[in-house]
């Protein structure tokens, strides 16, 4: 089932709960009022029965029951009576009806324990009867007025109407005002979705709404924020992509000029063997550029939310340099380390920080002098890598960190990219990367923010 709108919800719970409290208001006001009428009624019959009892009826005989009878009916009266509502009867000690009102009273039934209210059910359909029985002054006769019950809750349900029905119509023009304002109150964040859903793709300006009510800016802020990082995103993988095309140039234009040079020196085993060899060094130069390159997209792609596991600090060092001790010992470079005091970072991705030290010591194996030494030492606040013989100017090291740049006049097998993923790692761990040069040795460092 379709879940309904905010808006819709709204209205509808408004509706419930004002409905729901209208009429739980009627049956509180009811019940007051039932109670209320009860009170005044008895009262009035109480009333009635004591002015009654002081009356002589010794002397009340057949024929003036005959005569009031004979009164009672040729009894005019323009105003709403409710005499059907009421009756009076008058009985003897001996449990006789003496007298009556000629109406409901006659139907009164006396028992021994006649005496306050009692109920009792009258006439042909058996209505409940609400009767005070009362002793008159001489103790001879008592006197009992009735009324019906039905008469009373009719009484009430119209006192309930006529205090229920203002309110109602106020509760009904309330609602319809609330739904015009629930609605009115919506129709910015309307705009602010009609908005998004006729623009471009390639729209990613700010939503400019500047009348819209408090509440809604923090999500308009929010929605212009994520266009902000998506818009940045963006330019960075379009940049990304213009510099993998420019920089995949360069080795595959010398790769089909090696082939050509293959295909030329058919008949110089000398020139073709040199071709085949720079053939191939071109490939994995140009293999390793695409490896850097997909490691730095996944990297643009990756956040700090990923799993964590348990850091080894001195496994994850000497396994990356064990996978270049071939590549030192040719040059003749050694690699020394002090690892006694552990980084404080206790949990990461461990194989971005593999990553990490395979591009560094890449990179110094690289970048290092024959005979240079390597030290990697690690604290509890940083961890370094350091080369000797090394030499660098400072507008080189400004630029460190750039994709795709290598310093110029140089001439080893590289990417440009090495450096860029290395930031790109420490970033995602919450970390720093820093460079410094001095008297021949250039060292990189690892910190905590």
């Amino acid at each position: 089932m379709k879940k309904l709108s905010l808006q819709l919800r709204l209205i509808i719970f408004f509706l419930i709960i004002a409905g729901g409290v209208w009429i739980s208001s009627a049956i509180l006001a009811w019940s007051e009022s039932k109670e209320q009428i009860d009170e005044f009624f008895d009262t009035y019959q109480l009333v009635l029965a004591r002015q009654l009892s002081t009356v002589d009826w010794q002397n009340i005989t057949p024929a003036t029951q005959k005569s009031v009878n004979k009164i009672i009916d040729n009894l005019h009266d323009d105003g709403e009576e409710e005499d059907e509502a009421l009756g009076m009867a008058v009985f003897n000690n001996q449990g006789h009806m003496i007298f009556h009102d000629n109406e409901n009273g006659k139907q009164f039934r006396y028992t021994n324990k006649a005496s306050g209210f009692s109920q009792q059910n009258i006439g042909r359909k058996k209505k409940p009867w609400r009767i005070v029985w009362l002793k008159s002054i001489d103790n001879k006769h008592t006197i009992a007025i009735g009324q019906e019950l039905d008469y009373r809750n009719e009484t009430a349900l119209e006192l309930i109407e006529e205090t229920t029905l203002p309110w109602g119509c106020g509760l009904i023009i309330l609602l319809a005002a609330s739904i015009w304002l629930i609605y009115r109150e919506f129709r910015p964040l309307k705009k602010v979705v009609n908005s998004i859903n006729s623009r471009t793709s390639d729209n990613l300006s700010p939503i400019e709404f500047s009348d819209a009510p408090q509440e809604i800016k923090p999500l308009i802020s929010a929605i212009n924020q994520l266009f902000s990082r998506i818009s940045s995103m963006l330019q960075m993988e379009r940049s990304f992509i213009a510099d993998a095309a420019h920089e995949l140039r360069s080795p595959l234009t010398a790769l089909n000029v090696q082939l050509d040079v293959i295909e030329l020196a058919k008949d110089d085993p000398t020139t073709q063997q040199k071709a085949l060899q720079n053939l191939r060094e071109g490939l994995e130069r140009s293999g390793h550029l695409v490896e850097q390159m997909l490691a730095l997209s996944k990297l643009d792609n990756l956040s700090s939310n990923q799993t964590e596991e348990k850091l080894d600090w001195q496994e994850i060092i000497k396994a990356s340099i064990a996978e270049h001790n071939d590549a030192a010992s040719t040059k003749n470079i050694k690699i020394t380390t002090n690892l006694k005091n552990k980084f404080s970072l206790q949990y990461g991705q461990k194989f971005l920080w593999s990553l990490l030290f395979r591009n560094l010591i890449d990179n110094a194996i690289k970048y290092s002098n024959n005979g240079a030494h390597i030290k990697i030492e690690t604290k509890p606040n940083y961890i370094k890598i350091s080369n000797n013989k090394t030499i660098i100017d400072k507008n080189t090291i400004s630029r460190l960190g750039e994709r795709f740049f290598r310093p110029a006049g140089n001439n080893n097998n590289g990417s440009g990219l090495g450096l860029s993923i290395v930031e790109k790692i420490s970033a995602i761990h919450q970390c720093l990367l820093s460079y410094s040069y001095q008297k021949g040795t250039f060292c990189v460092t690892i910190s905590k923010k």
